[in-house]
């Protein structure tokens, strides 16, 4: 097995990120490492932030393609980090053999195009009575089927997904019904006539 590389970035907003802090948050997710035992680089972002009381950790896990995200709230950054910590776990446990498979499968393929957000900027509204777009986000998409949006749209714990559709070449959204199912929209051109 070759050795594996975990790079851990901890950011701070609103919070200045102690010495202290910044192992906790590093041995914390380093724990996780187990998991990914297959693979050669794995990337891992947490931000810890302040929101009046609240003290927020937001963990995301990059493998390649695939992005795991956890978060969690509370009144003590520790007791967050170790939440969203364990989200992730549990996804990871729910969805080990599947992420395995998915990756074992990427390693055989060639490198595709890796899934990345970027966060954009903020749009200002002219009128401040109407709901207006406040942030943008920009992301590759690559193709994958259904079963892997899925996985995608559980691990990242979003009720949608956009992603290209391997089977079709369009860009479809995925999302989580009320009563637990999931529901698939396709685009179709309206008739012209």
């Amino acid at each position: 097995m070759a050795s594996q590389t975990v790079r851990v970035t901890v950011k701070g907003k609103n919070i200045q990120v102690t010495p202290a802090l910044r192992d906790y948050a590093e041995k914390r997710v380093a724990k996780l490492s187990k998991y990914f035992q297959w693979r050669q680089d794995v990337q891992v972002e947490v931000m810890l932030s302040v929101e009046r009381d609240t003290q927020i950790a937001e963990i995301t896990y990059h493998l390649g393609g695939l992005l795991m995200r956890g978060e969690s709230r509370s009144k003590d950054m520790y007791a967050s980090i170790d939440e969203a910590s364990d989200k992730i776990e549990r996804q990871v446990r729910k969805y080990k053999n599947k992420i395995q498979q998915r990756e074992h499968e990427t390693l055989r393929m060639s490198n595709s195009a890796v899934q990345a957000e970027a966060a954009g900027a903020d749009v200002q509204a002219e009128d401040e009575s109407r709901p207006r777009v406040v942030r943008t986000k920009r992301f590759a998409i690559k193709p994958m089927d259904i079963e892997e949006a899925i996985m995608q749209m559980e691990l990242l714990g979003h009720d949608f997904f956009v992603f290209a559709n391997a089977n079709t070449d369009e860009v479809n959204v995925l999302y989580k019904r009320k009563d637990g199912n999931y529901g698939l929209i396709e685009p179709t051109l309206e008739d012209e006539g």
